[in-house]
């Protein structure tokens, strides 16, 4: 244990499904760390789409789990369960949980937390987890991009879209992001992306197609679904990959699966948050070893758009449904 740690924290909940509004701070016992766990002070907690999907009741938490939203937290190690080095203790790292961030202490498992390379704010470095650790999952793992790919990515200045925008780049691989206004569009070149279309005014079909030279692209990033999906598989290569990561347009999509068999087109997804503790520890050791040090070199960095206070954690989620923001937004909790 490093310092006082109280026996009551604040953490902002809710106790009942519904607008930002619901959200309130309220006092509960501090966690305490069981096996292979270590207490964290949190400083800044990242806000993520699934915590609003949460909020308002569409995505418990899986068993185990903190009721307390946030996915990704930055801070110092306050405490550490069985089996963990007391080496920790003290040292400044950003976290991966399945839930518990928007609180003053938050609980995690010592193998899904990153060493916070100096040179790296706290702020930047709580906005990182959620969406590394989905990006690289779902682009590298079950869509196989590789170097000289193209790949198409929806919501081009979201959390993800910005981080995959980025990594692609990092990577050798064409990134094409659809975002909803021409200043968006512009935002998203500056990041990275090498097109951006603005859905609003362009059909995002033929202008990857004419950008392609009507050859399409490898990978697909989808985080919409419904009835974009079909609309995503004219936009696929031959070969190609469609990977699902969230269903803000639906959950039902009406595809041709003839031409899914004659493009040998591949469709997957996956959600994150409800994972093997075992299978997260993979995934953070294998984002250790292959992406850590463009982060500590400062080739990799979050793309941030507001921090908050915790006390206004529904300001927040405000500002992430209004559609706003470029980058991520973080709760500043000490």
């Amino acid at each position: 244990m490093t310092g006082s740690i109280p026996q009551t924290m604040i953490a902002v909940g809710f106790s009942e499904p519904g607008g930002p509004e619901v959200l309130r701070p309220e006092n509960i016992p501090v966690p305490v760390p069981g096996p292979d766990e270590i207490l964290i002070k949190v400083a800044f907690a990242g806000v993520n789409r699934p915590d609003v999907v949460q909020r308002e009741g569409k995505y418990p938490p899986p068993p185990g789990a903190s009721p307390i939203p946030g996915l990704e937290v930055s801070g110092t190690v306050a405490d550490v369960g069985k089996g963990v080095p007391r080496e920790m203790l003290g040292q400044e790292i950003c976290a991966l949980v399945s839930g518990g961030g928007y609180a003053e202490y938050c609980l995690a498992k010592a193998g899904h937390c990153l060493p916070v390379p100096e040179g790296l704010p706290l702020d930047q470095a709580a906005a990182l987890p959620e969406t590394l650790f989905t990006v690289w999952h779902n682009v590298f793992e079950r869509g196989y991009a590789s170097e000289g790919e193209t790949m198409l990515v929806h919501g081009g200045t979201s959390g993800i879209g910005t981080m995959a925008a980025m990594l692609g780049a990092l990577f050798g691989i064409k990134v094409i992001v659809t975002c909803g206004s021409d200043e968006k569009c512009a935002a998203a070149l500056r990041i990275g992306a090498a097109h951006a279309i603005n859905y609003r005014t362009h059909d995002f079909v033929e202008e990857v197609l004419a950008l392609t030279d009507g050859a399409g692209v490898e990978l697909v990033l989808d985080m919409v679904a419904g009835d974009y999906v079909t609309r995503n598989l004219k936009c696929l290569a031959e070969d190609g990959r469609h990977v699902t990561i969230a269903v803000q347009g639906g959950v039902k999509a009406q595809i041709n699966m003839a031409q899914v068999m004659t493009r040998r087109h591949t469709l997957t997804g996956s959600t994150l948050r409800p994972r093997s503790d075992a299978f997260k520890t993979l995934l953070a050791d294998e984002i250790q070893r292959n992406v850590w040090d463009l982060v500590a070199d400062g080739d990799l960095r979050p793309i941030m758009d507001r921090r908050f206070p915790l006390s206004e954690a529904k300001a927040a989620h405000a500002r992430m449904e209004a559609g706003d923001h470029i980058g991520k937004i973080v709760l500043e909790v000490v």
